[in-house]
């Protein structure tokens, strides 16, 4: 016997156990993530190849910008396909094209890996469509709701004058 029973009060009802894996499986499956997370690494990859010792960057000089810039974005598209679903079509186009543009830019686009796997990502961030909303119960028969008949008017003729 419980506090609360014990003092004429019922008790609470017990909460409803929270699942994290089916709340992480539903924000995963609510947006692109395979397309992002590939997206993601594809920018890691080529962000980090041009990452080398400080000497080696100084003698490599400005070469290595683009490589780091490049990545960056790729990262913040990937990220973007994650937390701002909607822009899907523009991260995935601009993942694709800066891909291509890391192959000749920068050491053949993370040796080639970092550009496949930009293409990879882009294509699929792009080509990702969200679930469609559930239907509505009466929505498959057809059915139509009940409603009540109204006048021309909307309200009713004898209250409206007074009469009964």
């Amino acid at each position: 016997m419980s506090a609360s029973d014990a003092a004429g009060g019922t008790a609470a009802p017990a909460r409803p156990r929270r699942r994290p894996w089916a709340a992480w499986r539903r924000w995963r499956r609510s947006r692109p993530f395979w397309g992002g997370l590939v997206t993601v690494l594809a920018g890691a990859e080529i962000c980090a190849i041009p990452l080398a010792p400080l000497r080696i960057m100084l003698a490599q000089g400005i070469a290595g910008i683009p490589s780091v810039l490049m990545g960056l974005i790729m990262i913040v598209m990937g990220l973007s396909a994650w937390f701002a679903p909607q822009f899907r079509a523009l991260a995935g186009v601009v993942t694709v094209l800066i891909a291509a543009a890391a192959l000749v830019l920068s050491n053949l686009g993370g040796f080639l890996f970092g550009t496949i796997l930009g293409i990879l990502g882009g294509a699929m961030t792009f080509a990702w469509q969200p679930l469609p909303a559930a239907p509505v119960a009466g929505a498959e028969t057809g059915a139509m709701p009940e409603t009540a008949p109204e006048t021309e008017t909307g309200t009713d003729d004898a209250a409206q004058h007074g009469t009964t």
